[in-house]
């Protein structure tokens, strides 16, 4: 049974052959495919690293092989992939905006009763015309 944020099997043959070699030397790196899951629990959850379940293991190789992604293009090589048309063989036309525009906090609700604006906001005495207030 695949969980809410993990990978199904038809999903990781699809990455399985853009994961880097295992190392020469050293120790054995964890499952890859345990460390995508734990990555991708963590990137839809927005939990620390920290408070990663123990399923997918320690904290430290989850957050280690992603930067280590990062730097070495694994995850660039994912998402080229993954704009490939299964159908086409050709590249999708995507575009993905995550523009965020922040407001002030004092942006936050309309004016309140008793304030010197009226009900839509207006200042009357603007628009009282000539010689009023």
């Amino acid at each position: 049974m695949v969980r809410r944020h993990e990978l199904t099997d038809a999903e990781w043959d699809l990455l399985a052959p853009l994961m880097p070699a295992h190392p020469r030397k050293g120790k054995r790196w964890a499952d890859h495919r345990r460390v995508i899951n734990a990555i991708l629990f963590r990137t839809r959850t927005g939990i620390p690293w920290r408070d990663l379940p123990e399923r997918y293991g320690p904290w430290e190789t989850a957050a280690g092989r992603h930067r280590r992604w990062c730097l070495d293009g694994t995850w660039d090589r994912i998402a080229e992939r993954l704009r490939i048309n299964a159908a086409t063989g050709r590249p999708l036309d995507v575009g993905i905006d995550s523009t965020l525009v922040r407001a002030h906090h004092h942006a936050a609700g309309a004016a309140k009763k008793g304030t010197r604006f009226g009900r839509n906001g207006t200042d009357p005495k603007r628009w009282a015309g000539p010689g009023a207030g």
